[in-house]
């Protein structure tokens, strides 16, 4: 069945670019595209199921284009296993969006969409319509996902001590038919009870069974229902028709009660896996001392808005982000940062929602609130950590897809099998019903994104933020690692080192002249001459007609008179000669060199040094020795270059790079092959991060622009870089862990139940345990300790 959709394309310049794209779009198989230039929109007809839109809007972005895209996350209520989730995100990828992600842990769906395409309510509409329930995620509202767990958590406890009352009677006689007593409970009784828990306690299973079947799939539900379905009937057969046949009553009901107990374990475990977004999303306060015509009034921190002005007293928390107007005070940034040390606010400082103030009274204006504050970019980022699938998580949803037809499949082969073989009919059917009531697909589904919980919330919690979970599985995988060179592996606070006049020029003169050049500049060598400067009681000369080029240097009319700063190749370039003797005895100090010239002459020389970052040999030789080559990035001069590199033990490093071209010094480096990291400021870097296949943003605080990079580290210490490898590997570890007992759970399951070597109340035991089993390995990865080692 043919979709035809219409959609606008931006970046079109002229109707070339419309006949380009038509070109491009009409060589997908089963696609047919004619573009509108005058409209700006694309027309498609998608003929085959191959053909999706998500194919389309890739060629159109990767031709040079733009289509705008939104994106929305929904609660999903009712999924009981990983089938559920694979199911869900079929029926979602069945309508026009570029992407449909549903994890079970998380318990919601994240759905990337063209507006105008679908919306919303067709998504919930269709998730409903399969017997789920589906709800908006409202970010403006407070988060209740604990206690609407807790609720469920609850609800699940006296679910299951019902049927655990019911159930008492024939655990009981099950535990003394081994010591001899013949304790049996007549049929007729049995027969009641085990009817009470079947229909009444296990409705809620027949009622997502049916849902799932109705819905053209099958879940563990389908699978519980068939097996203590099969048992009960035999069962009341026998006992209506009164056959001399072994009852099983025992069984349907020993399972479902074990399966609620499971469940019950399972849902406190998997709560705790959230508490490292938990532990976040209670940083913030709900009240604040708000500034109203002179008077204090406490305000709830959801109603203020930008330039509210507020007051934080000692051992409060600060409400939002803000600017210091009045105080000064110490604020322990440790929760949002990782910093240990409290931090000194005074006028003009920037405080962060979530930071605890210390010692004195603040006040502040507010220039963050709601979802624009760094603590709420930190929890969405979290989010969307643990809400999306590593590469892994792909296989295992494939197999989840197959799984339960599969398994019903065996359970009907072993039933088949078994009576012709041995002629028993009922050893058959008990053997049949262990296969299916054994298989768990939620332990498979629950192995991943649980471990991925953990670690993200972990990681949050030290000032470690992954992006998502591609970027935690790739961290492990590192080869090489590059490092920016200034701010990176350096403190990035150059200072002056040496001042070096031209013959016949005044030291001073050299330094106005620098600082008139450099006095709108916000790069750190440029701050640091000001400074400088300034410090030495010097004012900028008039300057104007300032013309900069990136990672080179600036010219500008200086007192009426041309003048240049830069690199000594960019003032040669000028026509400006320099000594050379005297820039390369500098640079073989590790200094940076900047020239100065005006009027068409030298006038002297600048060097600047920075400092190694105390922990950047350290860091360095902690990634050399987990045999990670590390590099480093730096459009300073050869020379200056390699004594850094010495002093911090990189081997191999890539001098003279400009900004623009950092990029594709990346690029290069990979195709070398291998998997690449890049660390940078996250701001200067932002390109080459991008390029990179893990891009590190370090030392940025709460300030840093958190689009940029797969990893942020809030920490400003190069060994984060290590603490953040570290627990990469450590989360990796634990779902390899997970998948293998969850794999291995089924492979030995599976053939001893369809031998008959399980007892069906045994294989339900067991099942209900191994998801408990994976979600609590999964709890251990909270044993991880930043230490800045790999």
């Amino acid at each position: 069945m043919s979709q035809t959709l219409s959609f606008p394309v931006g970046g079109m310049s002229c109707a070339a670019c419309a006949a380009r794209i038509e070109k491009i779009l009409n060589r997908q198989d089963g696609v047919h595209a004619s573009v509108n230039f005058a409209t700006g929109r694309v027309q498609v007809v998608l003929d085959t199921p191959a053909a999706t839109i998500s194919a389309v809007v890739a060629a159109i972005r990767k031709a040079g284009f733009t289509v705008d895209e939104s994106s929305i996350d929904l609660l999903i209520t009712g999924m009981s296993c990983a089938a559920c989730a694979a199911r869900i995100e079929k029926i979602l990828n069945r309508l026009p969006l570029t992407q449909a992600s549903v994890n079970l842990a998380t318990e919601r769906a994240h759905i990337v969409f063209v507006p105008g395409l679908a919306d919303a309510d067709a998504f919930i509409a269709r998730i409903e319509k399969a017997g789920f329930g589906a709800a908006l995620v409202n970010d403006s509202a407070p988060d209740d996902t604990h206690a609407r767990r807790l609720a469920a958590w609850r609800a699940e406890r006296a679910h299951f001590v019902l049927l655990l009352i019911l159930s008492l009677p024939f655990f009981v006689q099950m535990v003394l038919m081994p010591f001899g007593a013949m304790y049996m409970m007549p049929g007729w009784l049995q027969l009641v009870l085990a009817g009470v828990v079947q229909f009444y306690g296990a409705r809620h299973l027949y009622q997502r069974a049916w849902n799932a079947v109705r819905g053209g799939g099958a879940n563990m539900d389908v699978l519980v229902v068939m097996g203590t379905s099969i048992a009960y009937f035999f069962s009341a057969t026998a006992v209506i028709a009164h056959l001399h046949q072994p009852l099983y009553f025992e069984a349907s009901v020993a399972i479902i009660t074990l399966i609620s107990l499971g469940r019950l374990m399972e849902a406190r475990a998997r709560d705790r896996t959230s508490a490292g977004l938990e532990s976040l999303l209670k940083l913030q306060p709900r009240l604040a001392h708000v500034l109203v015509n002179g008077a204090m009034v406490d305000r709830p921190v959801a109603d203020m808005r930008v330039d509210d002005i507020f007051v934080v007293r000692p051992g409060e928390s600060i409400p939002v982000d803000g600017q210091v107007r009045e105080g000064t005070s110490e604020v322990n940034e440790a929760m949002l940062t990782g910093e240990s040390l409290p931090v000194l606010k005074q006028a003009g400082a920037r405080v962060f929602g979530g930071t605890i103030n210390t010692n004195g009274v603040l006040r502040a204006t507010a220039t963050g609130v709601g979802h624009d504050t760094a603590l709420a970019h930190i929890v969405k980022m979290v989010e969307q950590a643990q809400g999306s699938k590593a590469h892994v998580q792909r296989l295992v949803d494939r197999i989840s897809n197959i799984f339960v037809p599969t398994v019903i499949a065996i359970a009907l082969v072993t039933f088949v099998i078994g009576w012709l073989v041995t002629g028993n009919a009922t050893w058959s059917l008990v053997s049949a019903v262990s296969v299916l009531v054994i298989a768990c697909p939620c332990s498979l589904g629950l192995a991943t994104p649980t471990a991925i919980m953990v670690g993200t919330g972990l990681g949050a919690r030290c000032g470690i933020l992954f992006r998502n979970a591609d970027a935690l599985e790739r961290a492990q995988k590192l080869t090489t690692i590059i490092m920016d060179k200034t701010g990176t592996l350096t403190e990035g606070r150059p200072t002056v080192s040496d001042v070096v006049p031209a013959p016949g020029v005044d030291a001073s003169r050299l330094l106005a002249v620098a600082c008139a050049l450099e006095q709108d500049s916000e790069h750190p060598l440029a701050r640091a001459i000001v400074d400088h400067a300034t410090a030495a009681g010097l004012s900028p000369l008039p300057a104007g007609d300032f013309r900069a080029v990136p990672g080179m240097g600036v010219t500008a009319m200086v007192d009426g008179a041309p003048a240049c700063l830069g690199s000594p190749r960019f003032v040669a370039d000028h026509g400006v000669a320099s000594d050379d003797t005297m820039t390369a005895r500098l640079e073989q100090e590790g200094k940076t060199v900047i020239a100065v010239a005006a009027n068409g002459q030298s006038i002297g020389h600048i060097a600047l040094m920075d400092r190694l970052r105390p922990d950047a040999i350290r860091t360095v030789s902690a990634l050399k020795a987990a045999g990670i080559r590390v590099m480093m990035l730096t459009g300073d001069n050869p020379r200056s270059a390699a004594m850094v590199a010495k002093q911090a033990g990189v081997d191999d490093f890539m001098a003279g790079v400009l900004p623009g071209d950092k990029a594709q010094a990346v690029t290069a480096c990979h195709d070398q092959g291998g998997v690449v990291g890049m660390v940078g400021d996250g701001i200067n870097d932002a390109p080459a991060l991008a390029a990179a296949d893990v891009g590190f943003a370090i030392g940025a605080g709460a300030a840093i622009a958190l689009d940029t990079a797969d990893i942020v580290l809030m920490k400003s210490e190069l060994t984060s870089v290590l603490d953040a490898i570290s627990l990469s590997r450590a989360t990796l570890s634990k779902i390899r862990q997970n998948l293998f007992f969850a794999f291995i759970y089924n492979i030995l399951g599976l053939p001893l139940a369809a031998f008959g070597l399980l007892n069906p109340i045994v294989a339900g035991a067991a099942m209900a345990m191994s998801s408990v089993s994976v979600v609590s390995n999964s709890l251990l990865l909270n044993r991880w300790k930043p230490g800045g080692r790999i």
